[in-house]
């Protein structure tokens, strides 16, 4: 069941420029920068009232924030995440219920949650994450 909107991924060419924005002039403080390795990117999060902002910085031409700051040079909101208790059965459920996925099992993402993607074609337009606290063993 999903829960709650987790965060809200904005792709950026650099988080070391982005940070100080968020800080500076919004008044946040970053949690800490994390880099996922498997997913190719460097992250930085700021809690804002229990959602959290994922600045998302890719650390090879060849992924997919790369190809979307090819598309968006400004960078730019990237996806909406919402918390999963049970990621598994959501995505069976959403596959059931004709949503394409791009993850048909889930991944480890920053802080170790499990994730996985909604495909947009089949999400109004809007980049779909499930993520889910804990540790599932994946790949």
């Amino acid at each position: 069941m999903l829960t709650k909107i987790d965060h809200i991924g904005v792709a950026v060419k650099s988080i070391d420029d982005a940070v100080p924005y968020y800080e500076n002039a919004l008044g946040f403080k970053c949690e800490g920068i994390e880099e996922v390795a498997d997913q190719k990117v460097k992250t930085a999060f700021f809690n804002v009232g229990g959602v959290h902002i994922e600045l998302l910085e890719p650390t090879s031409p060849d992924s997919p924030i790369a190809k979307f700051l090819e598309k968006n040079p400004h960078g730019g909101v990237h996806h909406i995440a919402f918390n999963s208790s049970d990621i598994v059965a959501d995505l069976a459920n959403a596959e059931a219920k004709g949503v394409g996925l791009i993850n048909k099992e889930p991944k480890i993402g920053a802080h170790a949650k499990k994730i996985a993607f909604l495909h947009p074609k089949f999400t109004k337009g809007v980049l779909t994450e499930l993520c889910q606290d804990g540790d599932c063993g994946c790949h």
